[in-house]
C-alpha cells in the first residue's frame, strides 16, 4: 500500500488519469488525498468528480474554494463567471448524485503513518489554530454542507470579513471565517489577520504580512501540513511543509508526493498539462 497526496486538479481529468497511471494507482491498494479544487478552470471537472467517485474511498478529497463555488453555482447563490467551466457538472444528467456527493467532503483531512501526523488543507491554516483544532472547525463547516439549511450557508458564505480568528465569533462570521482560512489564505500578520488581496508568490507578501507558514510560533509548524491553493508558490517541500499546486490547469504540472514508510520519506511525481487557460485572462 502506497500513501500520496495531489494538488490542484481544477477539472483536468486527462492530466489525474495520466498522474495516476504514472503513480500506476490501485485502488484497491493504495491511499490518495486530492488537496481541494477538484474542478473548474480546466476542461472536464465532471469526469474528475466521477472519478474520485467510482474510487470507492481510495481517492480521498477535501474541499476547496473553487468546489466551494460550484455549490454556491449550483444552488443559485452564485452566477458563474467567464472564466468558468462548470457547465459540465450543472448540465449533467448525474448533477445531483456529483453535487451531493461533494457536499460530503470536509475541508480538512488527518492521516497517521509510522505514529506521525500528515494534516491536509486546500490553503492553509491560521496560526492560531492547533491540528486539532483545524479538524474541529472544519467539521463546523462540513456539518453545514450537510444539514437542510446549506442554502443559508451558501447564501452567506463569501466575504472578506472577519478577517481575524476568534472563538467567541458565531453563525455565519464564525463559518466564513473558517472557510476563508482553509480555501482562500495565502498571506496573513505575524497575529492572523488574513490577506485576500494578493496571490502573489510569498517573497511579494503585502506590507506588514507573510506567507501563512512562516508566521511565528504557528501551532501547527512541527506537523506535516499539505496544502494546495497557491499556483504561484509552486512546489514546496519543507520538513513539515508541502506545497502541491503546480499550475496544471495553467499549463504546469500536476504534482503528487508518494510517501515512505514516514513522512519524510517522500518521491515526487509529475505530470505535464495542457494549459486549459491563461493566466490573468
Amino acid at each position: 500500500m502506497a500513501l500520496y497526496c495531489i494538488g490542484d486538479v481544477q477539472g483536468c481529468d486527462s492530466a489525474l488519469k495520466h498522474l495516476l497511471d504514472v503513480i500506476g494507482f490501485s485502488a484497491s491498494r493504495d491511499t490518495v488525498y486530492l488537496l481541494g479544487d477538484l474542478v473548474n478552470r480546466g476542461p472536464d471537472s465532471a469526469a474528475v468528480l466521477r472519478r474520485c467517485m467510482a474510487a470507492d474511498g481510495a481517492l480521498l478529497c477535501l474541499l476547496g474554494n473553487h468546489d466551494l463555488h460550484l455549490l454556491a453555482a449550483a444552488y443559485g447563490v452564485r452566477a458563474p463567471s467567464r472564466r468558468d467551466t462548470l457547465a459540465s457538472v450543472l448540465d449533467a444528467p448525474d448533477r445531483a448524485a456529483l453535487l451531493g456527493w461533494l457536499c460530503q467532503q470536509p475541508l480538512a483531512r488527518q492521516h497517521t503513518l509510522a505514529g506521525e501526523s500528515l494534516l491536509m488543507v486546500h490553503a492553509g491554516v491560521l496560526p492560531t489554530w492547533s491540528v486539532a483544532d483545524t479538524l474541529r472547525l472544519a467539521d463546523e463547516v462540513h456539518i453545514a454542507l450537510r444539514g437542510p439549511d446549506i442554502l443559508a450557508f451558501l447564501q452567506q458564505m463569501y466575504g472578506n470579513t472577519p478577517n481575524r480568528w476568534s472563538e467567541t465569533l458565531t453563525g455565519a462570521e464564525r463559518l466564513r471565517t473558517i472557510v476563508n482560512a482553509l480555501t482562500r489564505l495565502r498571506f496573513c500578520t505575524p497575529e492572523g489577520a488574513m490577506d485576500f488581496a494578493s496571490s502573489d508568490s510569498a517573497d511579494a507578501a503585502p506590507s506588514g504580512m507573510l506567507a501563512w507558514f512562516d508566521a511565528p510560533k504557528r501551532r501547527t509548524e512541527v506537523t506535516l501540513v499539505a496544502f494546495g491553493h497557491w499556483s504561484t508558490l509552486g512546489w514546496l517541500n519543507r520538513p513539515h511543509l508541502l506545497g502541491l499546486d503546480t499550475g496544471c490547469v495553467w499549463g504546469g504540472c500536476l504534482s503528487a508526493v508518494r510517501f515512505g514508510a514516514t513522512l519524510a520519506q517522500r518521491e515526487r511525481l509529475q505530470v505535464y498539462c495542457d494549459q486549459a487557460q491563461k493566466p490573468g485572462q
